[in-house]
């Protein structure tokens, strides 16, 4: 079987339509038809049932989503395997929003460089899309993310609660000015800003990348809302301060990992990510 076929299945499975995984793959809608409809003539099943809600499993396309999964994991294992460093016996492969990445999972590497050092590791940041793209996929072993979508054979698993606080920097006269940058935490942060601040005028400023917007603010003024652990310390220093009254947001992170996986690697890199993700909620 053609191994873009597969692809191209678990791509449809990913976003629940064939326009969206169109975009993702990079091709016409016409060509993820057609190569659909090659795959359902070569197993002789029917894979989606297509509706207004977008592109729906069939039974079939649910039975058929574990193997095609096997089928792109094989190769891509292949591919670690055959550029695997000499003395590691195993790799694995961690996506994440980047915020997570700063002060939290630098934790779980080290935690792990530390528990299982044969293992390789390869570290990555992207979005919710191209995360959960890749965990269909079966080229992303564990995700971690904010707003994860859930998908057949995927768990998604809390690990802590992010504390979004309103941080402007000493020079800013109100935080609502020219300087204030609107981050996209995901839907619910959208729903919650507006409800709470409805006559706040569209921002200037946007960005979809915390980090990018909290540089920005220490380098040359400016206010956001920030996890309490980006912040923590530049509070502490007095290069931002809160602004007085806002109201505190809640941001669940999550990661995201196969359902049935009997892969050891995998339920050792859990257990770290629980170990740390328990402690980062105990200092909050």
């Amino acid at each position: 079987m053609d191994i873009e076929l597969a692809r191209t299945f678990l791509a449809v499975a990913a976003t629940g339509n064939f326009v969206a995984a169109a975009t993702r793959l990079h091709v016409t809608q016409s060509t993820v038809s057609s190569r659909v409809q090659t795959l359902e003539s070569q197993l002789g099943a029917k894979l989606f049932v297509r509706g207004r809600n977008g592109a729906e499993l069939t039974a079939a396309g649910k039975r058929f989503l574990s193997h095609a999964k096997n089928l792109v994991r094989t190769l891509e294992q292949a591919r670690h395997d055959v550029g695997l460093p000499q003395g590691y016996h195993d790799v694995l492969t961690l996506n994440a929003r980047i915020a997570l990445w700063e002060g939290f999972l630098p934790h779980w590497v080290d935690w792990m460089r530390k528990a299982a050092p044969d293992v390789s590791l390869r570290l990555e940041i992207g979005f919710e899309a191209d995360i959960m793209q890749g965990l269909i996929e079966g080229t992303v072993d564990i995700g971690a993310m904010y707003t994860p979508v859930t998908r057949p054979g995927l768990v998604i698993e809390q690990l802590f609660v992010e504390t979004l606080l309103l941080v402007t920097s000493p020079r800013e006269q109100e935080w609502t000015g020219e300087d204030y940058i609107h981050i996209d935490w995901g839907p619910e942060f959208h729903a919650l800003f507006s409800e709470h601040y409805p006559d706040v005028d569209s921002p200037a400023l946007t960005a979809n990348i915390g980090w990018l917007a909290l540089q920005q603010a220490l380098a040359f003024g400016g206010s956001g809302y920030f996890p309490q652990r980006l912040v923590r310390q530049h509070l502490d220093s007095g290069q931002l301060q809160l602004v007085p009254g806002s109201p505190v947001f809640k941001l669940p992170a999550y990661m995201v990992f196969p359902r049935h996986s009997h892969h050891d690697t995998l339920n050792h890199a859990l257990e770290g990510l629980r170990v740390l993700a328990q402690r980062e909620a105990q200092s909050e």
